[in-house]
């Protein structure tokens, strides 16, 4: 009974701000795990705080876990600027900043615990925040004061605008695409460059769009100046194609001229984007 009761006082003076905190994290967990739910924008949602915020905040709460050890702002500023730095270090996965935080707000508490009652420890009084941030611009403070803590609120809002566009909008690289031609069993060799009248030839054509865009190309085959097949392939960014491609020598002669060529959406009949050949013997 009195375990009951204890562990019943452990969670009813368990800190409101942490309870935040490990909620956050737990409710990330199932968002990672379960497949139905990784794909939803509420993982996004929830990614953020915990990507830029909890693991700093966690970690603040356990190195000062006194009320006088740091003021509001330096404790905000101080949240997001480790996580910034400790994220990159863990992983990016959102399974182990998740642990991470919890395991750090566990041992905050534990910390905030061995304050004795009758000191100031660390707690969120919502009420008591917003009148510290009333206070900061009261007349009494200095100018300089004022002016520092309208800054430093600025530069953590830009900090975190500019972190969350770079995450949510990643930088482009190079345009291009790959374009190539397989012999036999999938490697660069073992072409199909001697044949006789009538045989059929493969090859494996491949093309993989790296334009950070959707693209529709237009192939093109020719063997020794005639068309002989004709597609059109779309492809998302990053996609790939890689088709077997069948020809039959038509008539004999030697160093007939296998082209490929492919062109980028709807630039058929200008100057091909991207071209391939092959030198064929036809006895």
């Amino acid at each position: 009974m009195a375990e009951r009761k204890r562990l019943h006082m452990m969670i009813k003076n368990f800190p409101k701000d942490l309870e935040v905190v490990i909620l956050l994290a737990l409710l990330c967990i199932p968002f990672v795990l379960i497949p139905c739910l990784s794909e939803t924008s509420v993982k996004t949602l929830l990614s953020f705080p915990l990507m830029f915020f909890l693991p700093g905040y966690s970690l603040i709460a356990v190195l000062f876990p006194g009320k006088d050890d740091l003021d509001w702002i330096e404790r905000l500023s101080l949240s997001i600027g480790l996580s910034i730095a400790v994220v990159p270090l863990l992983s990016p996965s959102l399974l182990v900043l998740s642990i991470f935080t919890i395991l750090l707000s566990t041992g905050a508490y534990a910390r905030r615990s061995m304050i004795p009652e009758k000191e100031r420890r660390f707690g969120v009084d919502f009420g008591s925040f917003f009148k510290n941030v009333k206070n900061s611009f009261k007349v009494n403070s200095t100018k300089i004061d004022r002016i520092l803590t309208v800054v430093l609120i600025i530069s953590i809002i830009l900090s975190i605008s500019i972190t969350v566009y770079v995450v949510v909008v990643p930088k482009e690289g190079e345009k291009f695409t790959e374009f190539y031609i397989l012999g036999i069993g999938g490697k660069a060799e073992n072409y199909p460059t001697q044949l006789t009248v009538g045989e059929e030839g493969e090859v494996i054509i491949g093309v993989v769009n790296h334009e950070y865009t959707n693209v529709t190309y237009q192939l093109e085959a020719r063997l020794d100046g005639t068309v002989i097949n004709e597609r059109s392939i779309s492809l998302m960014n990053n996609e790939s194609y890689e088709r077997p491609f069948l020809f039959k020598a038509e008539k004999k002669g030697g160093d007939q001229e296998l082209e490929f060529l492919l062109y980028k959406d709807e630039e058929s009949g200008a100057e091909p984007y991207l071209s391939l050949h092959l030198w064929i013997d036809v006895n």
